[in-house]
């Protein structure tokens, strides 16, 4: 079962969603997990490294809607994910 995370920074970001963009996340959030468990990403995900941040990865939830995050240690069966940075496009200055 994977685990995970969040940082300071994601929960405040989290905050300043709209309750749709928020739905949205937590729905695109439930298929990452599946995938997670299956052992790959389906492609509308779009998951992909983010470039010039090593170990950091991006995911597609929305049009304009991006989270990043990275694996850590795992926590027991299965991989963890810590959470970094969720919203538009912003997110990747200091991803």
């Amino acid at each position: 079962m994977p685990t995970c995370e969040r940082t300071a920074r994601f929960d405040r970001d989290l905050a300043v969603l709209d309750r749709a963009d928020r739905a949205r996340f937590r729905a695109a959030v439930e298929k990452f997990i599946e995938d997670l468990r299956a052992g790959s990403f389906r492609p509308g995900l779009r998951v992909r490294a983010v470039e010039g941040a090593p170990g950091v990865f991006e995911m597609t939830w929305a049009p304009n809607g991006r989270a990043t995050f990275e694996f850590g240690t795992s926590q027991g069966a299965g991989p963890h994910v810590i959470w970094r940075r969720v919203g538009t496009h912003d997110v990747y200055r200091e991803p």
